[in-house]
């Protein structure tokens, strides 16, 4: 009767201290996801949120006119600007978000342009519809990425992605350059 009694309570001592862990980390991770990050932060903070969902807010100061399914929020200058996708939400953007203050909770996405990304590229090339204004693409996401003002060609664009992943992999090891962008699952004007 001992070894039952004895049983019954270290598995009720189990049960209570495996509750107490697990609502613990619910509670961390309902306060990680009700955090609202400005651009700036989100931008500083994408590499550590990769798969996370997040939700972000900031001046919505483009979205792409050919599909609408890319909006771009601006921080506090538009050197800091964070692509965000309508993809997950099935839909275009509003256009009335832009000029606004936006909201987004979103999956934080991590694309990798390398060697091997650039060549497909160009292989692409031919076939390529562009977007934006012209062969050089949408200025804004352009921005977004930091690239040179004289990369007016896509010719000209693949150029300049080698020349920063050579200066990435002399300075950090790293043959790729990241950039961060948001899978929205919702959005809204922010009050």
């Amino acid at each position: 009767m001992k070894r039952i009694f004895g049983f019954l309570t270290v598995m009720v001592l189990a049960f209570a201290l495996f509750s107490c862990n697990g609502n613990k980390k619910t509670e961390n991770e309902e306060s990680q996801s009700a955090k609202v990050m400005k651009v700036d932060e989100a931008l500083v903070e994408a590499e550590n949120h990769v798969g996370d969902t997040i939700t972000v807010e900031g001046l919505c100061a483009h979205i792409c006119s050919h599909s609408g399914r890319k909006m771009f929020l601006m921080g506090s200058d538009d050197t800091k600007m964070l692509r965000v996708e309508s993809m997950e939400l099935g839909e275009p953007f509003k256009q009335e978000c832009i000029e606004h203050n936006v909201s987004v909770k979103g999956i934080v996405r991590e694309e990798r342009i390398d060697e091997e990304y650039l060549k497909q590229w160009e292989e692409e090339l031919a076939n390529m519809e562009q977007h934006g204004d012209g062969e050089a693409g949408c200025s804004t996401e352009k921005k977004a990425r930091n690239e040179s003002d004289e990369a007016n060609t896509t010719e000209k664009r693949i150029a300049d992605f080698r020349t920063k992943i050579a200066e990435r992999e002399a300075k950090e090891g790293k043959a790729y350059l990241s950039f961060f962008h948001i899978d929205a699952l919702e959005y809204s004007i922010a009050e």
